[in-house]
């Protein structure tokens, strides 16, 4: 953009400050303005020449008070002129000092800006303050309580949770939570845990229905299966003894497996029962207690841990949960959304009637806010110098210039208007206290 009143901008500078279409319109209502400023000082530089030589041709008295409220006119309409203009160059380019302040004091009124923004804006006071008069728990209440607001922000978590699992790469979040379970599976000993649970569970008798369980599946399995035992011992038998005797050693070792078990099935004080009672309980206390046991458990960890089954199945746990919830986020009758918006309306409603929660809301969201402030105010009022540092001097200048421009103009015509009313009323006190 040209410097003075009545160039034209052929083309737009591009980047940080770039000077823009709704730049352009607004200069052009600055040159306009301007030549409005330049024309009262020409026309005061008209009448303070015509009157000045009405006066001499004697024209009368009233053509001094004319000359006079034009020429403090002209004064005023000059130092308005020169003021404005040296905030965005120098006048008529000459080296004046402490002339095009902004192109020349750019970077330090970033530096000024961003501390002002600081100072009044991001202080904690301020915003403390300034959450409090919102009363955004009261608001937010009021909000999610409305059942089609409660259902816009379902649509919107859901539409975010799918885009995050979609973004996240299958591989990644796979490797990531095998290593962490790995990891901690690794850092926590197992067998003391393992031990204080089993305890209990013996203690609740909780064991005893796998028990029973075993003991009904094992007759089962001998009474359908009496000829596979009959064989076994068989099969075991020496080759010298004779076929008759292993038939008869067989089939009365299937019985005493037969009668045993059922015994067992049938009679819960059973001895094999105290002796499996006393067997977990004393393992229990091992698994607590016995260095020994402990080291074969947590080595049996370790060796689950590494197969590489163990690592498949929590990758395709991984892959089931995935598709679970993201089937979940696109069904709008999900049970999740539907908990989720019931979740939403409940909040709304606990916060509109409970002001003790909307206190806490409201404390909760001014330390977090305060946080912020606080620990990245220097960042934020950083990113205003930095911006502003970067911004090229001459069009920052012009960029500038465009949006208040405007506004200076009409000083340099009130300057004209309250220099002419100035020197009339001067003159006319001079003129009265001389008579």
């Amino acid at each position: 953009m040209a410097s003075g009143g009545g160039g034209a901008v052929t083309a737009f500078t591009r980047g940080p400050g770039a000077f823009t279409a709704a730049d352009e319109a607004k200069q052009r209502g600055v040159r306009r303005m301007k030549s409005i400023a330049t024309a009262a000082l020409v026309a005061m530089a008209v009448i303070f020449t015509l009157a000045t030589w009405a006066e001499h041709a004697g024209a009368g008295s009233w053509a001094g008070y004319v000359a006079a409220a034009a020429e403090a006119g002209m004064v005023g309409a000059l130092a308005d002129w020169f003021a404005v203009t040296a905030l965005f160059r120098r006048p008529l380019g000459l080296p004046i000092p402490h002339t095009a302040i902004i192109p020349t004091k750019k970077d330090q009124l970033g530096r000024s800006l961003g501390d002002f923004v600081g100072d009044n804006f991001l202080s904690s006071q301020v915003v403390r303050e300034r959450l409090r008069r919102v009363g955004i728990g009261s608001r937010l209440g009021a909000w999610l309580a409305e059942p089609e607001h409660a259902d816009r922000v379902t649509d919107e978590l859901a539409t975010a949770l799918r885009g995050a699992l979609t973004v996240l790469r299958d591989s990644d979040v796979q490797a990531v939570v095998g290593e962490a379970i790995t990891r901690r599976a690794n850092s926590q000993e197992i067998a003391p845990g393992l031990g204080t649970m089993l305890e209990k569970i013996v203690a609740d008798g909780g064991h005893r229905r796998l028990v029973d369980l075993v003991c009904v599946r094992a007759c089962e399995w001998l009474e359908t299966h009496g000829d596979s035992v009959m064989e076994a011992v068989s099969g075991g038998a020496p080759g010298w003894t004779p076929r008759f005797v292993d038939r008869k050693v067989g089939d009365r070792v299937y019985r005493e497996l037969l009668r045993f078990a059922t015994e067992m099935r049938d009679m819960p004080d059973h001895p094999a029962r105290g002796a499996v009672d006393r067997f977990l309980a004393d393992f229990a206390q091992d698994l607590r207690a016995d260095p020994a046991t402990r080291e074969r458990v947590e080595r049996l960890k370790r060796e689950v841990l590494g197969r590489a089954e163990v690592q498949e199945l929590i990758d395709s746990a991984w892959s089931s949960v995935r598709a679970m919830i993201v089937a979940a986020a696109e069904d709008e009758r999900s049970e999740l959304r539907v908990r989720a918006r019931t979740s939403l309306l409940s909040l709304g409603h606990r916060m509109s009637h409970d002001a003790r929660l909307r206190g806490k809301v409201d404390s909760w969201l001014e330390g977090a806010a305060v946080y912020v402030v606080t620990t990245y105010r220097h960042e934020i009022t950083g990113l205003i110098t930095d911006t502003v540092a970067g911004w090229d001097a001459e069009q920052t200048s012009r960029k500038i210039e465009a949006n208040i421009g405007r506004d200076l103009q009409f000083i340099r015509i009130n300057g004209t208007v309250v220099g002419a009313l100035a020197g009339l009323t001067i003159h006319t006190l001079a003129q009265l206290l001389g008579a």
